[in-house]
């Protein structure tokens, strides 16, 4: 039942009609869940073997592969604030839930397309030089991506808010369903993510890429089908505003009273108006970014309502929603830190690959050889297998020695992952100089198309660098999701997990920025090239060593931001006072 707020004239009086949500989680969660895990069985695997697909089917460049992949889930990533912003402002979650995975349906049918008719993608390349795409059938590819950029852009911030919206917030019973469906997200995106890279990637690496293609574009159609069968169920909360139109009033109003003094007293004296239909938490007056409270000075031109509201928010903000829009400012250093630590996750993602088709891939002594893109299973692997260890043996023990229901912060957890992070890019340089001196030293065990000599060491030596990274993931990005979700308002989850995405994207648009420099600016330096088409030709192990460079600089910033942060509710008490650790509380309805 959607939530509404219906005014009625009466005379002069206005009554207003609030229906109650009838919350009905545990039976939404069938096809909430349902529509997740086929959407991620769907799209991830295909996202993660697009590298291969570009190369081998489009006969593209790796250099070019990779920079368009980069700019493809940067572009995905950063469309969810656009995503956000109209399901806040404007149609809600379900609606913008619903158009967004139709387009990733189309997306995934365009590309199926491109692989399954003959004319909309270039001849096989049979010897150097290929033949590359034409400019239409490069516009019908883009299409499909373009489709694919929509759905993303509309499922990546809806669909754990949309989740969470299905349990009454404000009873214990909600809560703990709140909870368990935070745990059933991380499971089905672990599951879904590990059988695309193994059985969905082999199909279209091995078998044929038209049927690869086509199993998740029925499994997105599945996606689809399930989320609207259970519409009738459903909590639809409607929008309630742009919660970017309350930053951008609190900071008009801050620079129009820049000049005013603040009062002897301000924590008592500054306007403090909370509204009765606010669903979010109420926050205590603080110090930090002290002079966002200027907003809040009263002057003789500002105007107050009957019900105690101000009468123009651009020009008189209260303190309540100065706290707010301090929680989304705060955020933004953290931000920047979660930036240069996905560069590490990024370089797993596309340049393991390439050196996995350059590595042994062959499983002795059958002569099966594992596809190049299934190796990243192995990350999610480690992810999976690490989160009940970590809340089951290590939280409990963390729990004895610091006192804090979760053992730890959650920016303590975060900046554990991006330590990890810097022995994940150590790993990998180690395991790329034994991968190039093999191919060198030892004799090779055959040819990649358009790349070089396939090198003798085994594919199972990524596992190594693949495996930390996976933990790394574990620490940083699943603390990074609950950071976000739980230090925005209430209202701005949807902003919360899109301003996350929008790192991610910024990350993919750096990564890119940063193999583009690296290669012009190490061909034409009269040295090996570093990220060169044939592998065992370049210095892949290099690049490694300055992304590691870049972690560890990432990692001092953010030891030195995390120490500045205030958790949301802390006012001005210690910094190191975890929200977890908080008492609850209370939201007005």
């Amino acid at each position: 039942m959607e939530k509404k707020v219906e005014a009625m004239e009466n005379g002069d009086e206005k009554v207003e009609e609030i229906k109650e949500l009838n919350y009905r989680g545990v039976r939404a969660m069938p096809y909430v869940i349902g529509n997740e895990t086929f959407e991620k069985l769907g799209t991830i695997g295909t996202s993660t073997n697009l590298l291969v697909y570009l190369t081998t089917v489009f006969n593209m460049k790796s250099i070019t592969a990779t920079n368009l992949i980069y700019v493809f889930n940067g572009t995905c990533n950063f469309g969810t604030l656009i995503g956000a912003f109209l399901s806040d402002t404007y149609f809600g979650r379900y609606k913008v839930l619903g158009f967004a995975s139709v387009s990733s349906f189309l997306g995934m049918l365009v590309l199926t397309l491109t692989a399954a008719v003959t004319k909309l993608h270039p001849p096989h390349c049979v010897e150097a030089p290929c033949v590359g795409a034409t400019p239409w059938q490069m516009a019908f590819l883009l299409t499909g991506f373009l489709f694919l950029i929509i759905g993303a852009s509309g499922i990546r911030p809806c669909n754990l808010a949309f989740g969470a919206d299905q349990f009454n917030p404000n009873t214990e019973s909600g809560q703990r369903g709140i909870a368990s469906f935070f745990n059933w997200y991380y499971f089905t995106f672990t599951f879904a993510m590990m059988v695309s890279l193994t059985v969905i990637v082999y199909v279209q690496a091995d078998i044929n890429w038209a049927i690869g293609l086509a199993i998740p574009t029925f499994l997105m159609f599945l996606s689809c089908a399930v989320f609207f069968i259970g519409t009738n169920i459903y909590v639809k909360v409607l929008p309630d505003g742009s919660p970017l139109t309350s930053i951008c009033q609190v900071l008009v109003a801050t620079v129009k009273k820049r000049d005013l003094a603040f009062p002897d007293e301000p924590a008592t004296s500054l306007f403090n108006h909370v509204s009765s239909k606010s669903i979010n938490s109420k926050l205590p007056y603080s110090k930090q970014l002290k002079f966002l409270n200027k907003a809040a000075i009263m002057t003789s031109e500002d105007i107050v309502n009957s019900d105690g509201s101000s009468g123009n928010r651009w020009t008189l903000c209260s303190i309540q929603q100065i706290e707010e829009v301090k929680c989304v400012i705060k955020t933004v250093p953290i931000w920047i830190s979660c930036i240069i630590y996905n560069v590490s996750i990024n370089q797993m993602q596309t340049y393991t690959v390439f050196q996995a088709l350059q590595s042994d891939r062959r499983l002795r002594p059958s002569s099966f050889q594992v596809p190049a893109a299934s190796y990243t299973v192995f990350q999610m692997l480690a992810l999976t297998i690490w989160i009940p260890i970590y809340d089951q043996i290590v939280v409990p023990c963390l729990r004895r020695i610091t006192h804090k229901r979760q053992g730890i912060s959650l920016l303590q957890r975060i900046g554990v992952g991006a330590g990890i992070a810097i022995i994940t890019m150590l790993v990998a340089g180690l395991v790329e100089t034994k991968r190039r001196d093999e191919a060198h030293s030892m004799p090779t065990v055959g040819y990649e198309k358009g790349k070089g000599a396939i090198s003798s060491m085994p594919g199972y030596w990524l596992i190594f660098q693949l495996s930390i990274a996976g933990l790394s993931e574990a620490f940083a990005v699943i603390g990074l999701v609950e950071f976000f979700y739980k230090q925005f308002p209430e209202n701005m989850r949807s902003f919360a997990g899109s301003f996350l995405f929008c790192g991610f994207a910024m990350s993919s648009y750096l990564s890119s920025f940063l193999i583009t420099v690296v290669h012009k600016t190490t061909r034409e330096g009269g040295s090996r090239n570093w990220l060169a088409e044939d592998l065992n030709e370049a210095k892949l192990d290099y690049f490694y060593y300055l992304c590691m460079g870049l972690e560890v600089l990432n990692f001092i910033y953010f030891l030195i931001v995390a120490k500045w942060y205030k958790y949301k509710g802390a006012g001005d008490e210690a910094d190191d006072v975890p929200l977890e650790e908080m008492p609850a509380q209370k939201h007005i309805a």
